[in-house]
């Protein structure tokens, strides 16, 4: 999986960018699909709590996923776009295999 990592009017530290590397690396355990992750990091506004902005489109080989967070901290903003993530790829992968998988009670009660 190809991570890039963008930051915005800031320069991002060594270990921010191994922690960012780390998180979204797990998120190749949930679908093996995973191709890239984008990841953009911005300071929103510099004196006010809440500020570090973190967002992560994610690309499987039939879609992606987007989402966005604002946090104190980019570490916690990126815990939390994660998390996210997982439900979203966690859904996404239940979904693909119901559609996949025959519903063996189909059809079923048709001839009684």
């Amino acid at each position: 999986m190809e991570i890039t990592i963008q930051s915005i009017r800031f320069e991002s530290s060594k270990k921010l960018e191994s922690f960012i590397q780390k998180k979204v690396k797990g998120l190749s355990k949930f679908n093996d699909d995973v191709l890239s992750a984008d990841v953009t990091l911005k300071v929103v506004k510099p004196e006010t709590n809440d500020n570090k902005d973190a967002s992560i489109r994610l690309l499987l080989s039939r879609t992606e996923f987007f989402v966005q967070e604002v946090a104190n901290t980019f570490e916690e903003a990126i815990d939390k776009c994660v998390a996210k993530l997982e439900r979203q790829v966690v859904k996404h992968k239940e979904k693909q295999r119901t559609k996949s998988t025959p519903n063996p009670l189909k059809g079923a009660f048709e001839n009684a």
